[in-house]
């Protein structure tokens, strides 16, 4: 369920200021992102994994905080991380 080491690497350089910038708000939400998408798909095949929804429902949480935490610092900088990553349609 987790993401593999080239998908983070991929993600980081893709949303980061640099390589080693793993603790943006941006790059943390492009990962949780990813990951979320995962379990949707894990989620499809598998209605009754309970653990796996619980640990959904907590990623999206956390996904939801850090972008409450953005929009409150900067919405330009808001605006831009959720169209770059597709979300609010």
């Amino acid at each position: 369920m987790s993401l593999k080491k080239e998908e983070k690497e991929t993600l980081i350089k893709a949303h980061g200021s640099n390589d080693s910038d793993t603790g943006s708000v941006e790059v943390q939400v492009a990962i949780f992102t990813e990951r979320i998408n995962q379990l949707n798909d894990h989620l499809r095949s598998h209605p009754k994994d309970h653990a796996c929804r619980r640990g959904l429902l907590r990623l999206v949480g956390k996904r939801r905080n850090l972008l409450t935490y953005v929009a409150k610092k900067d919405v330009e900088r808001y605006r831009a991380l959720i169209a770059k990553l597709g979300l609010r349609k």
